[in-house]
């Protein structure tokens, strides 16, 4: 088949490549607009835009999938099916029909659980056991096409959202080439999703990953493996500044110490929440790169008594937001 491969950061690699080595043809990739970033906040492409460039194969970057003359190309091109993996944009109702088997979206979890863009990374903190990932046909809706095929993932007890998602890209693009195949013998009828086990996985903001010491420990647990690498785990010094919070390992016969109160020891760093204490693993200082957390606490010179995170203590849960959409998310 000829695919246009729509896709915009690293976990779409995976998928990238084995569709290059599959028997289809990738003819263009569709993917975000170079963006700034790095010290100097220097324009970069997308890390697919650089693998498609290094391959000789079109790059089309529309800022909106919505633009006249990206929608008059991708008709000239004519696509038999767009493979999506992590585009990072909402396509137009009037382009799902384009492509003759349409955009088969890979999602990151079994749907209809944890419809949305972090479906990984509230895996991780709502504590399940079991994961995948799904193949579907995209429409208008919030992930809600049916679907053409899934695999299981066990979530291992010390993932953090990033492991997780790196071993789902590379089983998660295997499925993608089977499914495609299949498509193209006119062998898979895509299912409709059931109508119960319906859970949303909005995107996380820098609000929701900061730790509230006033949680069980378990529960701090995974919101920080949640949230690691992105948007990043945090809480707050008594100066107000911000400390990066990097996986912390719970220590259930520590329970002595107060939801938030620091104790630092020459060979670690433990901190109360409600249930018992979290021992911290990396803490990166603002300003500063990732360090041990003893080293840190050595350098820092920290009053004898110190309260992590006394504001988001006190105003209790934040909010993931609510996830809504009239235009197909790829």
């Amino acid at each position: 088949m000829r695919l246009i491969f729509a896709g915009t950061p690293a976990v779409a690699l995976p998928s990238l490549e084995a569709l290059l080595a599959s028997r289809h043809e990738v003819v263009a990739v569709l993917t975000r607009p170079a963006a700034r970033a790095g010290r100097g906040r220097s324009l970069r492409p997308s890390p697919v835009a650089e693998r498609a460039a290094a391959e000789g194969i079109e790059v089309l970057t529309p800022v909106s999938p919505r633009d006249l003359d990206f929608q008059a190309r991708l008709r000239e091109l004519a696509p038999d099916a767009v493979p999506v993996v992590a585009y990072g944009a909402l396509v137009p109702a009037e382009l799902l029909d384009l492509p003759t088997h349409g955009w088969i979206n890979l999602h990151f979890s079994v749907l209809p659980a944890w419809r949305g863009a972090a479906p990984v990374q509230h895996a991780v903190m709502a504590g399940d056991e079991v994961t995948g990932a799904s193949t579907f046909l995209l429409e208008k809706g919030l992930d809600t096409g049916p679907v053409f095929g899934t695999l299981t993932e066990t979530i291992r007890p010390r993932d953090t959202a990033g492991d997780l998602l790196g071993r789902l890209s590379v089983a998660g693009a295997e499925l993608l080439v089977r499914t495609l195949d299949a498509l193209e013998e006119g062998i898979l009828t895509p299912v409709p999703q059931p109508g119960d086990g319906i859970s949303l996985a909005p995107s996380l903001s820098v609000e929701d990953a900061r730790v509230r010491w006033t949680h069980p420990a378990q529960a701090v647990d995974r919101r920080i493996r949640g949230c690691t690498p992105a948007p990043g785990a945090w809480t707050s010094l008594p100066d107000g500044t911000r400390l990066g919070l990097g996986p912390v390992t719970p220590v259930p016969e520590v329970t002595d110490l107060a939801p938030g109160e620091l104790q630092a020891g020459r060979k670690e760093v433990l901190v109360g929440t409600a249930s018992h204490a979290v021992r911290l693993g990396e803490v990166r200082p603002a300003g500063k790169k990732a360090m041990n957390a003893a080293d840190w606490a050595r350098g820092a010179r920290l009053p004898e008594s110190v309260l992590l995170g006394a504001a988001e203590n006190a105003d209790g849960a934040a909010g993931s937001g609510e996830a809504a959409g009239v235009e197909a998310q790829a």
